[in-house]
């Protein structure tokens, strides 16, 4: 019996090369030759004869360009090459077709006796022997090459959408264990002394950030490993303002368009929490307006992670700063990579912590 709420995840099939024209993979559409591309527009039948019309064409018109410096030279040189194409990106039809075509033009027109089908030598025969079943065999071996890369793309997809399909089952699961945590610690915080009641909001905040990551670690296809940090510290921004900052009390971010590595970004969204917690707590003991701005700015060198108000200040910085959570912030600025700074502003407080992208 599965568990309630989890999702189907099914093993993906593999279906035959020739049945099936393209499958999803990381969210694009995988297709390997024209007559993939042509389709559904133009059936099948149709986009083979016309990638060997247009395969024809070319090689008549490259053996009329080699002829008018080299007159009649290699007679069939010039076949291959375009039967190859066509099989390749048409299929074994369109390559049977460029095969027979190239070979009647060059019987025709180009051996001698011009246009004639007969022959002005007694190995002239022998010859469009060999080069015509050296076409049809080219036409063989390239149609079984791109059966085998066909295939061979087809695999990994399979394996790809099964991959997605697994991180889906994996997200719905966690993302249902954090849920539980956060119920978990809202029914503590109705049961708790006021006392206790600030450290249970504080690890509830704590739990929500890695939430907030977690899901927008797999919010884009084809990014699983890397957190969008946009939508992520946006999302984690409007929580906090909601949970801490009332009245006219405000919330801003500015976030670059860059994604980070999961544990990275994490920890990054931790420090954004405490600070903003701290700074929500502490900077407008007197005041029923406010503005904290946190930013995020990148280069290619570096990243700068900011969190400013416009509040008192820190007049008495061992103080403000002997706070619990001074300890956790300025660990966590050092797993990111940086160190914490205040920087010195004329209202308010601001604190940064720049990381090297080296």
């Amino acid at each position: 019996m599965r568990p309630a709420g989890s999702q189907d995840v099914r093993q993906p099939v593999l279906r035959d090369p020739e049945a099936a024209t393209e499958q999803p993979m990381a969210g694009r559409r995988v297709k390997i030759d024209l007559v993939d591309r042509l389709a559904p527009r133009i059936p099948e039948p149709t986009a083979q004869a016309l990638v060997a019309g247009v395969c024809a064409i070319l090689a008549v018109l490259a053996r009329g360009a080699v002829d008018t410096v080299f007159p009649g030279a290699g007679p069939f040189a010039l076949t291959l090459p375009f039967v190859l194409f066509a099989t390749l990106f048409g299929r074994w039809g369109a390559g049977v077709g460029v095969m027979c075509f190239t070979a009647l033009y060059a019987w025709y027109f180009v051996l001698p006796i011009r246009q004639s089908f007969a022959f002005n030598d007694p190995t002239d025969g022998p010859r469009v022997f060999v080069n015509v079943f050296s076409g049809f065999l080219v036409v063989a071996l390239a149609e079984y090459f791109r059966r085998v890369v066909r295939r061979a793309l087809m695999e990994r997809n399979a394996i790809a959408e099964e991959r997605r399909l697994l991180l889906l089952e994996l997200d719905h699961r966690v993302k249902n264990n954090f849920a539980m945590v956060n119920a978990m610690l809202r029914i503590e915080m109705r049961k708790a002394s006021e006392a206790a009641i600030p450290a249970l909001k504080a690890i509830h905040s704590r739990v929500d950030s890695i939430a907030r990551a977690h899901e927008a670690l797999y919010r884009e296809e084809g990014r699983i490993g890397e957190v969008p940090m946009r939508p992520y510290l946006t999302t984690l921004c409007a929580s906090l303002q909601s949970a801490y900052l009332q009245g006219q009390h405000r919330l801003t971010a500015d976030i670059a368009d860059v994604s980070l590595p999961r544990d990275n970004a994490v920890e990054i969204g931790l420090l954004v929490n405490e600070l903003c917690i701290n700074a929500a707590k502490h900077a407008f003991p007197d005041r029923s307006d406010g503005k904290i701005h946190v930013s995020l700015a990148a280069t290619e060198e570096t990243l700068t992670v900011s969190v400013a108000d416009d509040g008192i200040g820190i007049p008495d910085q061992p103080a403000r700063e002997g706070s619990q959570g001074h300890g956790l912030i300025h660990a966590l600025a050092q797993k990111a990579g940086g160190a914490l700074e205040r920087v010195p502003v004329e209202t308010g407080t601001k604190f940064e912590l720049v990381i090297s992208r080296a």
